[in-house]
């Protein structure tokens, strides 16, 4: 792994808290301006948000210093927690603690080992092949068989979205790039920012420009106008890659793409759950899953791409 003293990673993440620092200023005029009864809820949230990814950012930071073990700890307790939120949303029984016993003290620390020791061939496989055979075998010697489809289904997907398509983040580390060594984090800070700052600059210009929403009955706040405002302005960090500008854009497209995607579906089970959040263990952001489906969904589509076309 580079330096986290490496230029390019100072200058990325320069960039990054110089935009919370802006950030955090505005929104302390905004709150002096708006204070007492002139109180308002938008800004109290918008500066709820800001601190929040002061600390992610933070965290996010710290797990880079400590090196590959860190990074792979940190998203290993990021999945807990996103499976944890996904888990109390289904119809699960008595008879399906066992096998939820086994995904999260078993199953999910071992995906995460299998990418710490960067055994591709078990990773790539895991999950989506031994976990999803067990679960229903276990769940049927239970004996119980109501709603077994449902109740198995939805177990299994939380695995799939949750433990394996997030744990392609920290693989990235994996990856053996030709003129690339040791500069694998850089590929992992450019999956994440560029998912988070597509997820922002979609919101921001769908609020100053938008004028078409994508699924008005879904999301409403995603417009044509935001996601192609999010594209473009996330291909500026080809620097930081192995790619070419315009390689580096396709990359950028596939990444919004697919996390734009991952946002619906949540959005999806939100809506069919009947509430607004997964949870509420980030200030102003809502449950851990809120933080990241789209990050479910950009990760493991970036990792096979980069390793089918670099590697």
């Amino acid at each position: 792994m580079s330096s986290i003293w490496d230029s390019e990673i100072v200058l990325l993440l320069s960039g990054v808290f110089s935009i919370l620092v802006v950030a955090s200023i505005i929104g302390g005029i905004l709150a002096y301006r708006y204070s007492g009864d002139n109180s308002n809820p938008t800004i109290d949230n918008l500066n709820a948000r800001i601190r929040a990814w002061w600390l992610m950012c933070i965290v996010c930071v710290l797990a880079v210093v400590i090196g590959n073990i860190g990074v792979v700890i940190l998203f290993a307790l990021i999945s807990f927690f996103a499976l944890r939120e996904f888990i109390t949303l289904t119809p699960t029984r008595r008879s399906d603690h066992e096998a939820l016993f086994w995904c999260f003290f078993i199953f999910l620390p071992l995906q995460y080992v299998l990418v710490g020791i960067q055994w591709y061939g078990m990773f790539s496989v895991f999950v989506p092949v031994f976990v999803f055979l067990f679960l229903p075998t276990r769940i049927a010697l239970a004996g119980d068989t109501y709603h077994f489809l449902e109740r198995t289904s939805k177990i299994q997907w939380g695995m799939l979205v949750a433990v394996f398509c997030l744990s392609h983040v920290p693989a990235l580390l994996m990856l053996d790039i030709q003129g690339y060594e040791g500069e694998n984090v850089k590929l992992l800070l450019f999956l994440i920012v560029v998912t988070q700052l597509s997820d922002v600059l979609q919101y921001v210009f769908g609020k100053l420009f938008g004028k078409h929403p994508i699924v008005p009955k879904l999301s409403p706040n995603k417009t044509i106008e935001g996601f192609v405002g999010g594209i473009l302005s996330s291909i500026c960090l080809y620097w930081v890659t192995p790619f070419s500008w315009w390689a580096a854009g396709l990359m950028s497209l596939a990444i919004t793409l697919m996390g734009f995607v991952g946002g619906l579906c949540m959005s999806a089970i939100k809506r069919d759950s009947g509430i607004k959040d997964f949870g509420a263990i980030i200030e102003g952001h809502g449950g851990m899953l809120d933080r990241i489906d789209s990050l479910c969904f950009a990760a493991p589509i970036f990792f096979h791409l980069t390793r089918y076309f670099y590697t």
